[in-house]
């Protein structure tokens, strides 16, 4: 199953619990808004009232602890009596609580990178390799990473390391070291699938480093050695074997004219001689000595 029919089932699987359930705000998982405002009891409007009343009577210095600002790249999650307030995150910008009934988190939703620590993995063909990475990612609902888990960073880290382990632990040692940018997006798939209720958008997972064990980088050197090896002794004998068709076909050019074997000897007479050379090789034709041979 891709990622595309994946991503539609679990929009399905959302808007079916959006209309059953009013654990849904907005298309979105949060248990906070399971009972809204209007289900607050006499005693929190009467904290609520009386919030009011004290911040009006300390008029103009309360002003200064109900204004709050925060950045372009936060958002604010307020918590009323305990419970998330409807709307959801607040900012960039002011905004005003209530000093002693409204608490608040920021959230930074910039995007947060983090190195994989190095992992022993067991690959599929029983080899022990060493591999890190690292992930981006950023908090694309600030009310569900605040609501839905306690410490979104950490939870993504552990779940990346677990993931690498899980992901190379299917592939062989030659699919690791070859087809990275696939077990990349196969970990960008699973982890943004896996996060995607914390408000979590994994934006992208590289493989940094595979460490392989000493002795088996000398074993994969000693046999790229030896395979070049081989390769070039089948290059030389396939020179041989192609420059001793050439001296043959040169040899049975010769034959049919004897004067042409004249000119060669004078052609490597001449050759020698540009050398400076101080032997000079005159060759003998057979012919002359077959006489004295047969005596």
């Amino acid at each position: 199953m891709d990622d595309s029919e994946s991503r539609k089932m679990r929009a399905e699987r959302r808007r079916q619990n959006q209309d059953d359930s009013p654990r849904y705000h907005q298309g979105q998982y949060i248990p906070a808004l399971e009972n809204p405002e209007s289900d607050m009891g006499i005693c929190a409007w009467c904290l609520m009232g009386f919030s009011i009343l004290l911040v009006l009577a300390t008029l103009p210095i309360s002003i200064w602890m109900c204004i709050k600002i925060v950045k372009e790249y936060e958002r604010a999650i307020i918590f009323r009596l305990g419970r998330i307030l409807k709307g959801g995150a607040k900012g960039p910008g002011l905004f005003f609580i209530l000093p002693c009934t409204d608490s608040f988190i920021n959230v930074d939703m910039r995007t947060i990178t983090f190195d994989i620590p190095p992992q022993e993995v067991l690959t599929k063909d029983s080899v022990t390799v060493c591999v890190d990475g690292v992930v981006y990612y950023r908090v694309q609902n600030a009310t569900l990473a605040v609501a839905n888990i306690t410490n979104a960073d950490a939870a993504t880290r552990l779940l990346a390391q677990t993931t690498l382990r899980n992901v190379l632990g299917t592939k062989n040692l030659a699919e690791i070291l070859s087809d990275r940018e696939e077990i990349a997006h196969s970990m960008q798939s699973t982890l943004d699938d896996a996060t995607d209720d914390w408000g979590i958008k994994v934006e992208r997972v590289e493989i940094k480093d595979v460490k392989l064990p000493l002795q088996l980088q000398r074993a994969m050197a000693a046999e790229a050695e030896a395979s070049r090896e081989a390769r070039a002794k089948v290059i030389a004998a396939e020179g041989e074997m192609n420059a001793s068709r050439a001296l043959k076909e040169a040899s049975m050019v010769i034959a049919e004219s004897p004067s042409a074997l004249q000119l060669r000897y004078l052609q490597t007479l001449n050759t020698i001689a540009a050398e400076k050379n101080s032997t000079i090789i005159f060759p003998l034709p057979i012919d002359m000595i077959q006489g004295f041979l047969k005596q």
